[in-house]
């Protein structure tokens, strides 16, 4: 259990850096591009590591295997990471990071009915205040934030949310790594696919008279220069690479819904990451939903090292 608190960890800190990069880049990349980039890049720096964790445990990949990385990669990448770097366009950095950190909420309701995880009653009251916390963070009466950026971020919520529990179901057999890797290389060669077909004229023509410029013409190496390669391969290796494994990890470790207090935190740290690195200002309804967030968020860590303690004793 205390390793699977420490991938939390990791994985929360690199995640909370994770809009913020984006940000920062958002106005050299096209959305769809720098999805592709960060995940292929990504899945090339595992691919070792994983090619190594399938012959220590003796496994070689099917026709089956690779019908379940092309679904978790066109969940993942493709739906999911695309709608979420859309929303980057259209809200700030920080809340983004915050209604991203609504997937718990999904992760949960999947695990239990796809998983048949237990649903405990400190569960429900951390999910509880992370709801009221969010609503603060939004502010409904007065909100100034983009409904197309929300909408594309629930979007993106969901669907990660999903692919979190898939891959779950998976990850006794494949490990962490593996699953990593291949869902992210089978869904940015999927996104690939999807690039080059943008690139014929026709369809590009039709994209661009709809209003759907962003997804017209798709560039792939464009824009990458000398200034924009550290964020690009910090985003990549270990936002996306490692972000990403130690998540899987921490639900191997200990399960769905714990490995969700990632996103607990994330709400917290992200806007404050996001006030020293990009100045955007917080909010008194963001710090007060953030004071939501993390009552839930202590209150499931104490409750799951209860539960962890009386399973061992």
């Amino acid at each position: 259990m205390k390793k699977g608190f420490w991938f939390i960890i990791l994985s929360a800190f690199l995640f909370s850096t994770m809009e913020i990069v984006l940000k920062m880049v958002s106005n050299q990349f096209n959305p769809i591009q720098i999805s592709f980039l960060r995940f292929f890049i990504g899945s090339i720096m595992l691919l070792p590591l994983a090619l190594k964790n399938l012959r220590s445990k003796k496994l070689s990949l099917n026709r089956n295997d690779y019908s379940f990385f092309i679904l978790t990669g066109f969940i993942c990448v493709v739906v999911s990471m695309t709608f979420y770097q859309l929303a980057i366009f259209y809200c700030k950095a920080s809340i983004v990071a915050v209604l991203f950190s609504c997937n718990p909420i999904f992760v949960v309701t999947f695990a239990f009915f796809l998983m048949g995880e237990k649903l405990y009653k400190h569960t429900i009251i951390t999910m509880g205040l992370s709801i009221i916390g969010m609503i603060c963070i939004l502010n409904p009466f007065n909100m100034t934030i983009s409904l197309q950026g929300i909408i594309f971020i629930v979007i993106s919520t969901v669907t990660f949310a999903l692919y979190s529990v898939i891959c779950n179901k998976k990850s006794e057999k494949f490990g962490g790594v593996v699953l990593t890797c291949f869902s992210f290389l089978m869904g940015s060669l999927e996104m690939l696919v999807l690039i080059l077909i943008t690139k014929l004229s026709f369809i590009s023509k039709i994209l661009s008279d709809n209003g759907l410029k962003e997804f017209a013409n798709i560039p792939i190496l464009h824009g990458i220069t000398l200034s924009n390669i550290p964020m690009l391969a910090y985003i990549s290796i270990f936002v996306t690479g490692l972000g990403y494994t130690f998540y899987i990890l921490a639900m191997e470790e200990t399960s769905a819904s714990t490995a969700s207090i990632v996103f607990f935190i994330k709400p917290a740290l992200a806007p404050i990451l996001a006030l020293i690195i990009l100045k955007e200002a917080i909010a008194t309804n963001t710090m007060l939903g953030i004071a939501f967030i993390v009552i839930g968020s202590i209150i499931n860590f104490r409750e799951n090292n209860k539960l962890a303690r009386n399973t061992i004793s």
